[in-house]
């Protein structure tokens, strides 16, 4: 078995590329805070005790949008709910012994890139090599969040602008794979998409607030999903079709 010492750096070497992919989100993070009116301490703390990216960017969307507390609180629960589950499962991978302060530790540094990093590691998760794996990450995650605040006032107004989509971007990159892969994961997205905008031009409903909105879309969409296309049940192929998007056209 592997040192302590010997197994850090191990976690750290394998974390130095999820460090280097966390750079340019969580620039794009702190950059889009202090553009949303946010003072450029505030994303950089955010970050600091937070570790979870697409829960952050929902988190600012609302703070700027000065939606209420609950709203914050509840939307970004929702988002995050996955993490029980990855945590659930590193239970299984960890040493029996471990205490609780150093399962909070792992626990708190725990992201989709990380865990799926760890679970390719063969036998028990020592310690020593989850806080190398997360020490990285955390380090590259909370430097970019400080970058971006902290130069945002100095770039051009078209670099500002053109970052403003790193939100969309990464979250079509996180569904479109997923939803070429899977038809149940395709149809439970179109059939939140189409929620959305009904939602939005619904007299009496955008006022409830964005937040809302998307919790509404978000638990309606997963409960008709699990309604519809249970696991281990095939997807008709005409039900896709229905919410298939049309062909795309070659040419101008």
């Amino acid at each position: 078995m592997p040192s302590a010492r010997t197994s850090l750096y191990q976690g750290m070497k394998d974390g130095l590329p999820i460090a280097l992919g966390y750079l340019s989100v969580s620039f794009a993070f702190g950059m889009l805070s202090v553009k949303n009116g946010l003072p450029f301490w505030a994303p950089i703390s955010i970050s600091l005790t937070n570790l979870t990216g697409t829960g952050q960017f929902a988190g600012m969307e609302l703070i700027a949008a000065h939606a209420s507390l609950l709203e914050i609180a509840f939307t970004v629960l929702i988002i995050n709910l996955r993490y029980f589950l990855m945590s659930l499962s590193w239970s299984q991978r960890i040493a029996p012994d471990l205490s609780l302060g150093k399962r909070c530790l792992i626990a708190f540094g725990n992201t989709d890139e990380i865990f799926a990093v760890s679970m390719q590691q063969k036998g028990t998760l020592s310690f020593p090599y989850l806080m190398g794996l997360i020490f990285t990450p955390y380090v590259g995650w909370g430097s970019g969040t400080a970058l971006g605040a902290l130069v945002s006032n100095a770039l051009p107004e078209s670099i500002r602008m053109a970052l403003g989509i790193a939100l969309y971007a990464m979250f079509i990159a996180i569904i479109v794979p997923l939803s070429r892969k899977s038809k149940r994961v395709f149809a439970v997205v179109m059939l939140s998409i189409l929620l959305s905008c009904l939602l939005h031009f619904l007299p009496g409903v955008r006022e409830i607030g964005s937040g809302w909105i998307i919790i509404l879309c978000g638990l309606a969409a997963s409960a008709i999903g699990a309604k519809w296309f249970p696991p281990g049940r095939a997807l008709p192929v005409q039900n896709v079709c229905r919410l298939s998007p049309p062909p795309a056209r070659h040419g101008i």
